[in-house]
This record gives C-alpha cells, sequence and structure tokens, in this order.
C-alpha cells in the first residue's frame, strides 16, 4: 500500500535563525549584496533564505525602490520582533559569559552632551567608578543627531540626556526635571520686577546657544506661540560662557536650571520662568531592542533620584521626579 505523501517542509525550519538573521541584515542594510557580505554568505544564499521565509509567512517582506530594499508593513512588523532575538541570540555566549564574571572588566560606552557630562553626569561617575572600578567608563561629548547615531549604530551602550522628540526607534527614560530660568546680571531691572511677565523681556537682547540645539528652538518656539517679540543680542554655545556674558551685562539668557551653582549666585541674579517655558527632563536613552550588558544596567541603575542630590538654586530651580 503506497504511503501518504508527507507534507512539504522548508530546509530552513530546522534552523530558522539563518533566515531571520539574513532578514535583519538586508533590512538593516537596506539590500541583500550587502546582506551577503554581512553574513559572508553568496549573495544567491541569502536570497533563497528571503524568498523561503516569505513563503512560509505568507507575505512580501521587502520591495525594492530603486537599487535598495524597503520594508513593507508587515517586515516591518517582523523586523521590530526579529532583531532583538537575532541580537539576543548572537549575544548570547558574550552575555552568558559576562554574567559569569560579573562587572570584572569590560568597557562602557555613553553618550552625553557638554551640559549632561559637566552638571549631571560627575556624581553618577563617581558613584559608577566607586562600585565598578575595573569597567573602563568612555563618556562620548555628542549632541544631537551625532549621539542619536552613535545609538543606532551600537557605538555606545547608551545615553544620557534631554529628548523633547523621541523617535520611534529609541526609548527615553526620564528621571530629573528642571525648571527654565531667566538669568541677568546682578541688580538687572527685571530681578525685582514683580509679576514678570514674559513681555517685559522683548525690550532686553537674549544670550542663546547656536540655533540648531534644542534651547534655542525651544526659547523661539514660546517666543513665537505667544507673539512676543524677542531679539537675540549674541549667539553662543556652552552655558558656562552664556553665564559669563551674562554676568558682564552683555544681555539676559534663559538657561535650563541644571546648570546654575552655588558659585552663580554672587554674579547672577535669576527668576523661574516656569509659568511660560516647559521643565526640561533628563534620564536614559537606548536603542529598542537592545540588549543591555551588565555594565549598562548597572549604570543606568544609578541615574535616578537619590544619586543626584544638589540644594534647590534660585528659587526651585531643580526638582527630581
Amino acid at each position: 500500500m503506497p504511503s501518504k505523501t508527507a507534507p512539504q517542509r522548508f530546509y530552513y525550519k530546522s534552523d530558522r535563525l539563518k533566515p531571520l538573521r539574513a532578514f535583519c541584515q538586508a533590512a538593516r542594510l537596506g539590500s541583500v549584496s550587502r546582506a551577503a557580505e554581512a553574513l559572508f554568505l553568496s549573495q544567491p544564499a541569502v536570497t533563497l533564505q528571503l524568498q523561503a521565509l516569505e513563503r512560509d509567512l505568507g507575505t512580501r517582506l521587502f520591495e525594492r525602490i530603486g537599487r535598495r530594499l524597503s520594508l513593507t508593513r508587515e517586515g516591518a512588523a517582523l523586523y521590530e520582533l526579529a532583531r532583538p532575538l537575532v541580537e539576543g541570540i548572537d549575544g548570547l555566549e558574550g552575555e552568558f559569559r559576562s554574567r559569569l564574571k560579573g562587572l570584572q572588566g569590560g568597557e562602557l560606552h555613553v553618550a552625553a552632551g557638554s551640559s549632561t557630562i559637566l552638571y549631571l553626569l560627575p556624581p553618577l561617575v563617581q558613584a559608577f567608578k566607586a562600585a565598578h572600578p575595573e569597567v573602563q567608563l568612555v563618556l562620548h561629548n555628542v549632541t544631537g543627531q551625532d549621539g542619536l547615531g552613535l545609538l543606532r549604530s551600537d557605538a555606545v551602550d547608551l545615553a544620557v540626556g534631554s529628548m523633547l522628540e523621541v523617535p520611534s526607534d529609541l526609548s527615553y527614560a526620564p528621571v530629573y526635571s528642571f525648571d527654565p530660568m531667566l538669568i541677568m546680571a546682578k541688580g538687572h531691572p527685571l530681578a525685582a520686577k514683580n509679576p514678570l511677565r514674559l513681555e517685559d523681556l522683548s525690550p532686553h537682547g537674549l544670550i542663546l546657544p547656536p540655533k540648531r540645539l534644542t534651547t534655542w528652538r525651544l526659547v523661539d518656539l514660546v517666543f513665537q506661540q505667544r507673539r512676543v517679540p524677542y531679539t537675540v543680542a549674541l549667539e553662543v554655545g556652552g552655558w558656562e560662557v552664556i553665564k559669563q556674558y551674562v554676568a558682564m551685562g552683555l544681555g539676559i539668557s534663559i538657561v535650563t536650571g541644571i546648570c546654575l551653582t552655588d558659585a552663580d549666585r554672587g554674579k547672577l541674579d535669576a527668576r523661574n520662568l516656569r509659568e511660560y517655558f516647559p521643565p526640561r527632563s533628563y534620564g536614559v536613552v537606548v536603542r529598542k531592542g537592545k540588549f543591555l550588558s551588565p555594565q549598562a544596567r548597572a549604570f543606568a541603575d544609578l541615574v535616578k533620584p537619590g544619586v543626584f542630590e544638589r540644594s534647590d538654586y534660585f528659587e526651585s530651580g531643580h526638582s527630581d521626579r
């Protein structure tokens, strides 16, 4: 009696990791040939794996736009699921060995802007190095898109800073909140004005950071929304420089309370502007789906209220949340 025909089985089902790895590389690089190079495989082999994966799932995962592959809606959904799985499997041995030896050695790369490195990170770095002296900590002083690029390329483990808009491929966990503060030279007429209205700032030139930075864009947005005119007396980078020029009487400025210290009390007056400007949050930024090393998790755990302790400067310019 003839035997029944066995159901068709694709060869790759015994090893789903291979086609999923090929899929993730093709999605990341936008090219089958570049995916093949990254995997040290031939282009036809990668193509067969992608075709078999599409047959098994019963849907198209890619569409070609010019010379570049682009994910379909279904492909994007699969990529969001598959990427952390593939990266988790590929990093399993290293993660296993790291867990066996804890935080013995290794490197930790953290991206942060100048203000974060100068004002927020010192006590966190001090606490981390005291607990894990064997870990080599590398701080990358970058801002904006440069920092996000390091995160996306896995050149850094995490970032610490402030974000107004969070891209869909990143996760942001805000921890600290700082009020916006108007700073001016000692004895400035705005220091004693009560109530202080946004319109009162119009006659005075502002000293602001470059337009490409978040602070300038936020200040401009608030003034535009309230239809209040303003002038920029000076555009300069770095809050320390801005504070020095304000103390010299060259203009006023709107800064985040994180940058105000006890040393500033003798040369600056400040007024809280939380009525007009939103507070700025600071926290940890990671790429979605990324498996954090034990070193990265230990550092992220330190970025929390209680480690960063400062007194309330200039009318409670700093508050934890």
